[in-house]
């Protein structure tokens, strides 16, 4: 049996407000063929398959052509767990029409544990997916007024932990000998690196597990939530496959992937990462204006399908202005496009000293913005903790609508 697990494929996702609507179709397209070519049995995607919980027709067009065009290859079930930017009405909607396609979907944590968890049958051999979305903290945490941070997150996290506890105790009632158990999960696993494009799945590092806290009985846990493919605690059968394409500047450096898990008389015998396509080049260049220049010059060089774009990080001696000028005066004779400017540590400039730690809006989170408001207008949320409790009930509720 073969399996193939990705995840946070974030359709409708947009960089530095350019679509990449082509990326998205450029992948499901080769995974598709992947899928097909390989004869892949069984689809895990762990979480966050649209960006935004009110995703555009064309982002559903996206995602309902792949489903179809999947039935008619050899892959005999997938499972569809939705991720924090997933709205689960959105993934529920179809849910009883998808189960008669064998395409299984869990948007939000079910009533009974034993319905997030599948038996599946492959060529006569047996499988059981645990198919845990992103769990809510409303949905698995009585909330108690008053409460601090961090009593907050001690208590969300027992509660993440207690949650996989219970699924791993159903599924040893249910398990046959040598039946291989896999748990899906989107949430953060502490020692997982990131990338600007993430967010944290409460407020802060609220909520983060570590690897010994997944149950033994998992014989491989596939995680959504990172874009960047890792093992967690350096285990093998606890993995992120990471985003298929990039979603952030900050994330050039390192290949995307999909995982492959394969069994064999009905046990894991290999977990192997595979390439997914660059379709489009993202690059990050540095250096003195005439230094970026030359490494944009090199990348126009390149034989590209799509157009390349680009981040320019000047080195602290240049400005801003006159480097934005002369890059994209350089630009417009290249097959390529300038996202963004910036400059090395730009708080370090005469004059400008008070910027030292800006970032750009889009880097920060909603808490992050929130809590410095406070700080400039001098209000005290240590002393208030009644307010980033309204807060964060007011955040939890705009994220699910």
């Amino acid at each position: 049996m073969k399996i193939l697990h990705t995840s946070d494929w974030h359709l409708g996702h947009r960089l530095r407000d350019q679509s990449q609507y082509e990326e998205q179709f450029n992948f499901l397209n080769w995974l598709e063929g992947y899928i097909n070519d390989n004869q892949i049995d069984i689809l895990l995607v762990a979480g966050d398959i649209f960006d935004t919980g009110i995703p555009s027709a064309q982002s559903q067009k996206l995602y309902y052509d792949f489903l179809i065009n999947l039935k008619k290859t050899n892959c005999k079930h997938i499972i569809i767990t939705g991720g924090n930017h997933d709205a689960p009405g959105t993934i529920n909607a179809p849910k009883e029409l998808l189960n008669a396609l064998s395409i299984h979907v869990a948007g939000k944590v079910a009533d009974k544990i034993e319905d997030e968890v599948l038996e599946l049958s492959v060529n006569g051999q047996k499988i059981i997916i645990a198919a845990v979305p992103y769990l809510r903290d409303q949905d698995i945490r009585r909330a108690v007024a008053g409460e601090s941070f961090e009593q907050i997150g001690d208590r969300y996290k027992a509660a993440l932990i207690n949650h996989y506890a219970e699924i791993a105790e159903y599924c040893k009632t249910i398990k046959k000998k040598n039946t291989p158990i896999i748990a899906m999960g989107h949430l953060f696993a502490v020692g997982g690196s990131t990338s600007k494009s993430e967010q944290t799945i409460y407020v802060g590092n609220l909520g983060d597990i570590r690897a010994k806290d997944f149950p033994a009985i998992f014989d491989y846990v596939a995680l959504g939530h990172l874009h960047r493919p890792q093992k967690v605690g350096k285990l093998d059968h606890i993995r992120y496959s990471g985003s298929p394409y990039m979603l952030s500047f900050s994330e050039t450096g390192y290949s995307k992937k999909i995982i492959i898990i394969e069994t064999e008389k009905e046990q894991i015998k290999d977990i192997k990462e595979v390439d997914a396509p660059n379709s489009r080049e993202i690059r990050r260049v540095s250096g003195t204006i005439e230094e970026c220049i030359t490494q944009l010059k090199s990348v126009d060089k390149e034989h590209h399908d799509l157009t390349p774009w680009a981040e320019v990080v000047l080195d602290n001696h240049s400005n801003t202005a006159i480097g934005r000028a002369e890059i994209d005066k350089a630009a417009e004779n290249l097959g390529l496009e300038v996202l963004k400017v910036t400059l090395k540590n730009e708080g370090k400039i005469a004059g400008h000293e008070k910027f030292e730690n800006t970032k750009d809006i889009k880097e920060l989170s909603p808490t992050e913005v929130f809590k410095m408001m406070c700080k400039e207008k001098k209000y005290d949320i240590e002393g208030n903790p009644e307010i980033m409790d309204a807060f964060n009930e007011v955040l939890q509720i705009v994220k699910e609508s």
